[in-house]
């Protein structure tokens, strides 16, 4: 029997933590600045770029995609080599998806204070931008899957099932929502008009929390906290049942944020109910990790990744 040996990529981990840190620190001021301008609206300083209009999309964007987004793609590089018993699949890959993603962000920090918006909550991004997200995301899909193929542990742990979904979900929410027509560089129009066009952004905004917020995080957290924990997590069956739950009721869940509008009163109702059928799934998601703890509270007051 021949002894393999390789190595883990930490280097790109190492990389996604340093811009999950810089990025956060830079979304919080600007959410900041912004708050400020609540209450004292002359704290622009008579800059038209730093207006509220201009720095509250700039600010989601940065907490989202740059502070969240790093921070997810640290969380998976680190887990789905160790999960899978094997190296990322492509050291290029992982370099293209980092510096592709910080391309993003700093396109992002100049177009959205320049003025270049496509006016949809957390889709502003115009169409080239658009483009370069579609690239770099497909260039991790690929590095992931390809991880993922390669795997020497044949068992696919549950934090792999929520990576998947978080990677097809986004990508069919991506393109969905920003089909557009562009018209110059940065201004495009939406092939959707009046409330087909609201309900496409609401089925996008609400669900960009669903599976880039909320499916890799659940993923991390299955991962991690039995694992910080020194503890089996409480019920893998109920992952599994948790998992096909919450990724089968939060897509349908969107039309909420339409309420008392022109949407038809059957979507409106089908949102709500939805909306309301998550509550076992999240409750279900949040008890088994509270219970994979039993035994362990105290090293909750003693350990600072708890």
């Amino acid at each position: 029997m021949n002894l393999e040996t390789f190595h883990y990529d930490n280097k790109i981990v190492k990389n996604f933590a340093w811009a999950t840190s810089i990025w956060g620190i830079v979304g919080m001021l600007v959410g900041l600045i912004a708050a400020i301008q609540l209450f004292y609206p002359k704290f622009n300083f008579g800059i038209p770029y730093t207006t509220f209009g201009r720095l509250r999309p700039l600010h989601t964007n940065a907490v989202i995609f740059a502070f969240v987004g790093n921070g997810i793609f640290m969380g998976v590089y680190y887990s789905l080599q160790r999960l899978c018993k094997a190296r990322m699949f492509s050291d290029l890959m992982s370099k293209l998806h980092f510096w592709g993603w910080q391309l993003i962000i700093v396109t992002a920090a100049i177009s959205l204070p320049l003025g270049f918006t496509s006016g949809k909550e957390y889709a502003e991004l115009e169409w080239p931008i658009d483009l370069l997200i579609a690239v770099v995301w497909v260039i991790f899909g690929i590095n992931m899957f390809g991880t993922i193929f390669k795997r020497r542990e044949r068992h696919m742990y549950v934090a792999i099932w929520f990576y998947i979904s978080t990677f097809l979900t986004v990508t069919m929410l991506h393109v969905v929502n920003s089909i557009e027509l562009p018209v110059l560089f940065m201004k495009s129009y939406p092939v959707y008009a009046g409330v087909q066009d609201a309900l496409v952004q609401w089925w996008y905004g609400h669900n960009a929390v669903a599976f880039f917020l909320t499916t890799p995080y659940l993923g991390l957290m299955y991962y991690f906290l039995p694992k910080a924990a020194n503890r089996p997590v409480f019920s893998y069956r109920l992952s599994i049942i948790h998992f096909w739950a919450l990724i089968f009721i939060y897509i349908w869940a969107g039309p909420h944020h339409l309420l008392y509008s022109a949407l038809p009163d059957w979507a409106q109702t089908l949102g709500t109910v939805f909306s309301i059928m998550l509550i076992a799934p999240s409750w279900g998601g949040m008890l088994n990790g509270l219970l994979t703890l039993r035994g362990a509270w105290y090293k909750v007051c003693d350990d600072a990744v708890l």
